[in-house]
């Protein structure tokens, strides 16, 4: 009973979390790209950089609450455990999305800022390493 209800939890919330970072990402691009002056490159970067830290957090918090709580017994035990559990996990999953949203909300402006006083294609690398204007 005990290895099944650890499974599901695993397998539910992982399943979960990969939906989530996908959906977050497919759908949020065209959010970034608006945020960081139309620069798609600067924009897809930063989508993938917050899909890794997304997974890093949500699947180090969800293996970590594997040893939190009473392990279940009995199947009425087990379905207050995956609840408890997987209810945690969504709710930790859409606390991180707000985060991003505000974060990227924020710094978004930001950088948008710095690209129209001082845009990226201006400027070229020298083989030898500086930059001319």
């Amino acid at each position: 009973m005990v290895e099944i209800a650890y499974l599901l939890y695993l397998t539910i919330t992982l399943a979960i979390t990969i939906w989530v970072a996908r959906t977050l990402s497919r759908n949020g691009e065209v959010f970034l790209i608006q945020c960081f002056g139309q620069n798609e490159t600067l924009a897809r970067s930063t989508n993938h950089l917050l899909v890794v830290g997304f997974y890093l957090v949500n699947i180090g918090f969800i293996t970590l609450t594997l040893s939190l709580g009473n392990e279940p017994t009995t199947l009425t035990g087990a379905m207050r455990f995956l609840s408890s559990k997987v209810g945690l996990a969504v709710l930790v999953l859409g606390a991180m999305h707000f985060f991003n949203m505000g974060a990227i909300a924020r710094f978004g402006r930001k950088v948008s800022g710095w690209i129209e006083a001082r845009p990226f294609a201006a400027h070229s690398t020298r083989t030898d390493g500086s930059i001319t204007r």
